[in-house]
């Protein structure tokens, strides 16, 4: 039976958080995944790899604590900024220790938020987290991948998790209880990662839960920060920006949902309901809490260690400008289209020419320039001539299913 295409809303900005919670899927077939590894493999070696060795510092421990062979649910910290700089650092760090290629590949499940408002895309590129191997955080989704072995990277604070604000700083929210009803389901082990200094990527980053409250309710944004909300309504690229933290991520022991629903004397043997859940669900997040806590001391107190940036960055030499926050809107966004322009040999004369389009990033109030651009421009770099559905597909802006129809309930 063909899915039907649903089109969202075309708000400039904003795309109400309500047509998000009605599970409208599209019609790409769950054989279509969206992801490139050829782009992949082609964004570590000229993008990513340069902003994680040169200006985050990030590192990675305890990798050999995650299982080397089936399904397993890495559950990890937000840093609770506009914009989750910490889950695309910890993706590229977690494929690059694994070796590469396809089966070193943990895909991270993402809110569809991310995918449905065009500026919540890394400088808008179409349907970015998906050809960057994320799958869309459904219920369903999550428990097909589980069921077909996948191996996931998952943030069980949600999008309370990237709202949080400097202010609630590594202090873990309330953890989604699906990711413990369905890692006992399956026998997945559920391996904690803590993300340290990533907090710091914005310290101008508060929210406060009555404004949120509000914005959710008026805007359709879940979370509102303040004054980094007011510098990026004035200058896009601002939006996106990171201080040079520090980040460091370490990989925790593996944790059994079933060994810890037999501590909390579950009647049931494999199917947990939802009050278990929860409370298993509060468990791990108290331990994980302890465990973060202790890590915040001992590697937290220097959090941009500006020693070794300047060290680092004295080695990029011509490329400083471009791997910094102020060029990463070039960086990313010229990257992606020469990729794609390779790929389908279209002749470019001139990149400049081309790319003119992202001059709005760096204007005063310049959303309203690249809004117009998106409309005005014709494909690829545009959507001018595109029907509904057509721009839907292109962007990426639905939720994505990857049921198939000999899938069983469950």
């Amino acid at each position: 039976m063909e899915r039907t295409v649903y089109h969202w809303s075309t708000l400039l900005f904003i795309q109400p958080t309500t047509m998000i919670s009605s599970h409208r899927y599209s019609n790409i077939t769950p054989e279509e995944d969206p992801v490139d590894f050829e782009y992949l493999e082609s964004f570590y070696r000229e993008v990513s790899s340069w902003i994680i060795a040169y200006y985050y510092r990030a590192s990675l421990h305890g990798f050999d604590n995650i299982p080397k062979s089936g399904p397993v649910i890495l559950a990890s910290n937000h840093s609770g900024n506009a914009f989750p700089h910490d889950s695309f650092v910890l993706d590229q760090l977690l494929w690059q220790e694994g070796g590469f290629g396809v089966n070193a590949k943990i895909k991270p499940l993402y809110s569809p938020k991310l995918a449905v408002n065009w500026w919540m895309r890394p400088f808008g590129l179409d349907n970015w987290w998906r050809k960057f191997g994320a799958v869309d955080q459904t219920y369903i989704n999550f428990d097909r991948m589980l069921a077909r072995g996948g191996r996931m990277i998952y943030y069980p604070e949600g999008i309370p998790g990237i709202g949080k604000g400097f202010n609630r700083r590594y202090q873990l929210q309330r953890f989604q209880p699906s990711f413990v009803k369905l890692a006992s389901r399956y026998n997945v082990p559920v391996v904690p990662v803590y993300g340290v200094n990533a907090e710091w990527i914005n310290p101008a980053n508060f929210t406060f839960r009555r404004l949120d409250f509000l914005s959710n309710r008026i805007l359709g944004i879940p979370f509102l920060p303040v004054p980094l909300f007011i510098l990026a309504v004035i200058f896009p690229f601002f939006f996106y920006f990171g201080f040079p933290c520090n980040m460091k991520f370490f990989v925790g022991k593996p944790i059994s949902i079933r060994d810890e629903s037999a501590h909390g004397n579950s009647h049931s043997n494999n199917e947990l309901n939802r009050e278990e859940a929860e409370s298993i669900a509060e468990h791990i997040r108290k331990k994980m809490q302890k465990e973060l806590n202790e890590l915040t001391v001992e590697h937290g107190l220097r959090p941009y260690d500006f020693a070794s940036f300047f060290q680092a960055f004295r080695r990029l030499k011509k490329r400083r400008w471009i791997t910094s926050p102020f060029g990463w809107p070039i960086l990313f966004t010229r990257h992606y289209r020469d990729f794609h322009d390779r790929k389908a040999k279209r002749n470019i004369t001139s990149r400049w020419m081309r790319d003119w389009d992202l001059i709005g990033y760096y204007l005063p109030f310049g959303w309203i320039f690249l809004a117009l651009f998106r409309k005005l421009r014709k494909p690829p770099y545009g959507n001018r001539g595109l029907s509904n559905v057509e721009k839907m597909r292109k962007e990426g802006s639905f939720v994505w299913s990857i049921a198939r129809e000999s899938d069983t309930n469950s």
